[in-house]
């Protein structure tokens, strides 16, 4: 029996540049290695059609998200209500296959009586209300926070209506705990992040250069954790250090390149990011937000040297064993003069591999998948 699977992706899962993405890209290219026929309907809100979708989908259809006013609801969050396009409904209906869905932003179906009795699957990027109120408190203006505030209290309502309505793959074991206990969902699993497939972790020859924070620095939290690098860490140690990443803040800008030791580079290409991972000494990781998994962790330790990060950046992810933790100002300033002169060293070279490889296997994610949609 040929196994057909609707995919429901918040965003056009390419180019691979972004965190989410790439759990849902790699998740393509897996689900169809494993026999399955994907017929992925993803909104677009700037990133355009895609060409490489068609090579690893049965079928890619685009739809409009409703931004601004447009997507505002009383009853539904915002980031669920500018997906609720009746064109992607109505193609789904067309057919009888299960439905994925990407994060709980393209949950709406699971609201439709149209779809009570059809197989839903989420995947969990997060609890949502949990990230939405961690962003209130990292807000940079009062519109923000009021925007964040709202949103995370309409998520938590959301969240609890649709646990009951689908099965649940969450990615860190305390996300699957809060919907177990908390939303007291029905059925939840735990599906780790899928990575790129040719990511391997190799031994690291030589010392890095310099130290690197990466991220989308549009995003409130990551502008902060920058920030907070630069004024109460880099300012008081000569040693070189990097912030790269999209879309970053004329201020964030003006801020990184008033010292001479510290610089910025704005909208790295995807190569260019890699190889500043590749040779910085220390990669850098902060974190404000608690829930999720950090794809630029994850890329750091497989592509990267020394990791210096929070406890937020790793709770409950597994991959601590192989990350230098730090919290305060000083216990940062501390760790990063201690690794920019210590090697990395083939012993925890081996140890990263090891662990790598038990909690990161596209063609096992991807058995199990199939497994849980087609049961027998």
């Amino acid at each position: 029996m040929e196994k057909h699977l609707n995919i429901i992706s918040y965003t056009v899962p390419y180019p691979v540049n972004q965190g989410g993405i790439y759990d849902v890209f790699y998740k393509l290219k897996a689900l169809q290695a494993a026999g399955v026929h994907i017929h992925l309907h993803c909104f677009d809100y700037g990133r355009g059609e895609q060409p490489a979708l068609n090579q690893y989908c049965a079928s890619v259809q685009y739809y409009q998200r409703f931004t601004g006013h447009k997507g505002i609801s009383t009853s539904l969050p915002y980031v669920v209500a500018s997906r609720k396009n009746e064109v992607l409904l109505q193609n789904l209906l067309n057919n009888n296959y299960p439905i994925m869905m990407e994060g709980v932003h393209c949950t709406y179906p699971l609201m439709d009586d149209r779809f009570q009795n059809r197989d839903c699957f989420v995947r969990l990027h997060n609890v949502e209300y949990q990230y939405y109120n961690d962003l209130c408190r990292q807000a940079s203006s009062a519109f923000r926070k009021l925007y964040y505030k709202r949103e995370s209290i309409m998520l938590r309502a959301y969240e609890q209506k649709i646990a009951a309505k689908a099965i649940f793959w969450g990615m860190p074991d305390a996300d699957n705990d809060v919907y177990r206990n908390e939303f007291h969902v029905n059925h939840i699993d735990p599906l780790p992040l899928y990575i790129p497939d040719h990511w391997s972790v190799e031994e690291k020859h030589g010392y890095g250069s310099f130290c690197l924070y990466h991220g989308d620095l549009s995003v409130d939290a990551n502008e902060k954790a920058a920030t907070w690098l630069l004024e109460k860490v880099f300012s008081k140690t000569d040693i070189p250090f990097v912030i790269a990443g999209h879309n970053p803040s004329e201020k964030l800008h003006e801020l990184a390149h008033s010292m001479g030791h510290t610089c910025l580079v704005a909208d790295p290409s995807e190569k260019e990011m890699q190889d500043m991972i590749a040779k910085a000494q220390i990669n850098i990781l902060p974190s404000y937000t608690n829930t999720g998994i950090k794809i630029k962790l994850v890329n750091a330790i497989f592509n990267g040297r020394h990791c210096l990060v929070n406890e937020s950046t790793v709770n409950h992810s597994g991959l601590a064993p192989v990350c230098h933790i730090a919290n305060s100002a000083e216990d940062f300033i501390e760790r990063i003069e201690t690794l920019f002169s210590t090697p990395f060293t083939k012993e925890e070279t081996e140890k990263r591999s090891l662990l790598t490889k038990e909690l990161f296997n596209n063609e096992r994610n991807a058995k199990k998948q199939v497994e849980w949609i087609w049961p027998g």
